[in-house]
């Protein structure tokens, strides 16, 4: 038995910061969890019971790295799970009920004995949980009922994937609570992504999931989307002097559907050309002898990202490479090669309609400006509004942070480190 008093105790006593340790790395970091955990503590006693069997949860947000508006199109990606994460305590409880208390959110109330879809639900957590408890059941995994409270530092709509790491924590809890923790971090991600995709009603792709579940560098071949290559990519990011920042523009997405919608809509039009699917399934070779044709078929702005494409993809590998030979100079610089990509050939720093409005240009001009030589800078996520990423030199990072602030605003400039582990029991 470990009540949420005994939590409290341990987190003050430090008897917990090896645990921490595991998942926080930074002192600092490991400190800011002594009052998250007690005030979810207080809330689980005044949502639940102080007298019940507790256990702790945790599970990341992710940034994507490398491979940009490639993974629809079957290619590859470079993904990381961040520091910023979403916690939970959890007890099992005997009523085949699943209550999650998120703070700032109604209580989600799911009967395990009901895992149909609900239409009415989607786009809401309850959905979520859901589909992520009858994704268990699919793979023959045992669910049950459990309390919960939750809270997450995953910024919503930051392109940090709050989603993700939501489904992530309720699938890793049932991981612990019920299996044991036998399932592994790559069948989460799917459970994860099945519940986003049937039940939430939102047709994305896996690499949030599983930058989230599986933690630290992932990178993922999409060439076969229903079995896709996934790799760990060992990297200690905490050694190597920087930092990530996310800039948020406060650019709106509102009314950007059909740019994103292009995109994918004219690299696969590319691909038709060629009697394939998708961009790759092309090969190169041909794709450049019949540019001239393509030209005057698609236009060139279809001919533009599908060089993005072909480079973006190629991308990945050699950034996958310069992480794994612990060269992080070569690394910042296919970063730069990446995101100038994004810009000049894939088009989705800005909406031609709104031209007078590109607060990710600025962002990105004045990363240059500020690291040039020494960091680097790229459109981060969808593009067109929204967040750019950047790698800090730890030595620049009070400088960047104020000069993107005095732009974009304070708070604007997150400051965040890759974090080694994926969902897991602390």
């Amino acid at each position: 038995m470990y009540t949420t008093a005994q939590l409290r105790e341990d987190l003050k006593g430090g008897r917990l910061d090896e645990r921490l340790k595991r998942v926080y790395v930074a002192e600092s970091e490991i400190k800011l969890q002594y009052e998250r955990f007690c005030s979810l503590a207080d809330d689980f006693d005044e949502f639940f019971s102080s007298g019940a069997d507790i256990r702790m949860f945790s599970a990341p947000g992710r940034t994507e790295v490398g491979g940009n508006h490639t993974d629809h199109n079957h290619g590859r990606v470079l993904a990381a799970g961040i520091n910023l994460d979403a916690v939970a305590l959890a007890s099992k409880n005997d009523d085949n009920i699943v209550r999650i208390k998120s703070k700032g959110y109604a209580m989600d109330v799911v009967d395990i004995s009901d895992l149909s879809v609900h239409h009415e639900e989607e786009g809401h957590s309850p959905a979520l949980v859901r589909g992520v408890i009858n994704g268990f059941l699919n793979h023959g995994l045992n669910i049950g009922g459990f309390d919960a409270v939750t809270a997450s530092r995953v910024l919503s709509g930051s392109g940090l994937s709050s989603s993700a790491a939501y489904e992530v924590l309720v699938g890793t809890m049932l991981n612990y609570l019920y299996n044991d923790g036998s399932v592994d971090a790559v069948t989460i991600a799917k459970i994860a992504q099945y519940a986003e995709n049937e039940y939430f009603g939102k047709p994305c792709g896996l690499m949030d999931q599983m930058a989230s579940s599986v933690g630290g560098f992932i990178t993922i071949d999409f060439e076969n989307p229903k079995q896709p290559i996934i790799e760990k990519v060992e990297f200690d990011f905490a050694s190597c002097g920087h930092s990530l920042c996310i800039v948020d523009t406060k650019g709106s997405h509102s009314n950007l559907t059909d740019e994103y919608a292009a995109i994918r809509i004219e690299m696969e039009s590319v691909a038709r050309y060629f009697g394939k699917n998708v961009l790759r399934e092309v090969d190169e070779s041909e794709f450049k002898k019949n540019i001239p044709e393509l030209r005057s078929e698609l236009g060139d702005r279809a001919v533009l990202r599908a060089i993005h494409f072909f480079g973006d993809n190629s991308r990945v590998i050699k950034e996958v490479e310069a992480l794994r030979n612990n060269d992080f100079e070569s690394f910042k610089a296919y970063v730069i090669e990446s995101g100038d990509s994004s810009y000049k050939y894939n088009q989705n720093v800005f909406a031609p309609k709104q031209a007078d409005v590109q607060p990710v240009s600025v962002a990105l001009a004045l990363s240059e400006k500020i690291l040039k030589g020494a960091g680097a800078w790229r459109v981060h996520g969808g593009g067109f509004a929204g967040t750019i990423q950047a790698f800090v030199p730890n030595g620049m990072l009070g400088e960047y942070k104020a000069e993107m602030e005095a732009v974009f605003g304070e708070g604007s400039c997150y400051v965040l480190s890759i974090r080694p582990v994926g969902g897991v029991e602390i």
